[in-house]
């Protein structure tokens, strides 16, 4: 009940607070809104009260009667039911946390595990190692978005899919994880988001399809709860998302020509490898032999 009701006062003599500030709590929530509530000091334009107000600081021109929003924060529907209730249908900060575990493949795990068909990873202890390094853990939870999920989960998976092809005995700390690191490296990497994201769809006791005939039959819906009806809703556009995100990794596949079988590796380099569509999406472009040694020194790349 708290944090559906406080507003967040970050400009109050005495520092940021939560506060019940009357009618504020009212205000409904818009994720586009620009509109925000703080605390001032009182008074008019020469003189000041010493006093504090709370004033609404609108993002535009209102008409009479018109409503006015503002934004609880860049909440996903999860943390928006969860707080206050309810979930908005076109919410830009929609996400579903997708969990990402790789096992390193240790000579003792794959002994434990009492499978021949499960082969050792040499470079296991050394990725254990950089992790820890690092402050990561084999298990970690990432969230994903409608049209992008975060470059953490690609460096991730790209030590985690390294091989003994793309080091060729380069320790695994002199390769840049925010860059490519071979076209084989990069195939496995989207493939392990994908299995990731289709394990987290099974997870769910029914389908979309199955949601989508529940909410369409009105009558039967009017039936359930508000707060019954607000969870099928968010369900739904949950798994919608997971699969739009399925279906854009599948294309960025196609698009990138990794679906191809004989797939490069980096043979030790630590320059990375751009890929078709790379240097638009990322802003990146081709790293040099120069460019790496002068980064690696701790010297400024533009030697201009």
């Amino acid at each position: 009940m708290l944090f559906s009701r406080a507003i967040r006062l970050r400009s109050l003599k005495q520092g940021e607070a939560l506060a019940l500030v009357p009618y504020a709590d009212l205000i409904n929530h818009s994720p586009f809104s620009q509109a925000y509530i703080d605390a001032r000091e009182g008074g008019d334009w020469l003189f000041s009260s010493g006093e504090e107000e709370v004033i609404l600081y609108a993002d535009r021109g209102y008409r009479r009667m018109e409503q006015i929003y503002i934004s609880y924060g860049p909440k996903s529907n999860a943390e928006l039911l969860l707080l206050y209730g309810f979930a908005v249908e076109r919410n830009p900060y929609n996400s579903v946390d997708v969990t990402v575990s790789i096992a390193p493949r240790t000579e003792s795990f794959v002994k434990e595990l009492n499978d021949d068909s499960i082969p050792i990873d040499p470079l296991a202890e050394e990725k254990i190692e950089f992790l820890e390094s690092v402050g990561r853990d084999s298990t970690v939870d990432f969230p994903c978005y409608a049209d992008r999920y975060p470059v953490e989960l690609l460096e991730f998976l790209r030590l985690m899919q390294m091989t003994p092809e793309d080091a060729r005995g380069k320790p695994l700390k002199n390769f840049d994880y925010s860059r490519t690191i071979s076209p084989a490296n990069e195939a496995s990497v989207l493939k392990s988001v994908i299995e990731a994201v289709t394990r987290q769809i099974s997870k769910y006791p029914n389908t979309e399809e199955e949601d989508a005939a529940l909410i369409k039959d009105k009558g039967m819906f009017r039936l359930l709860s508000y707060n019954q009806r607000m969870a099928i809703r968010h369900r739904r556009n949950e798994k919608r998302l997971l699969k739009r995100t399925i279906a854009a990794l599948e294309n960025q596949i196609l698009k990138q020509g990794l679906d191809s079988e004989d797939l490069s590796r980096a043979e030790g380099s630590t320059l990375g490898k751009l890929l078709p569509g790379d240097e638009k999406k990322y802003g990146m472009k081709q790293k040099t032999a120069l460019e790496d040694r002068l980064e690696k020194m701790g010297l400024p790349v533009d030697i201009r």
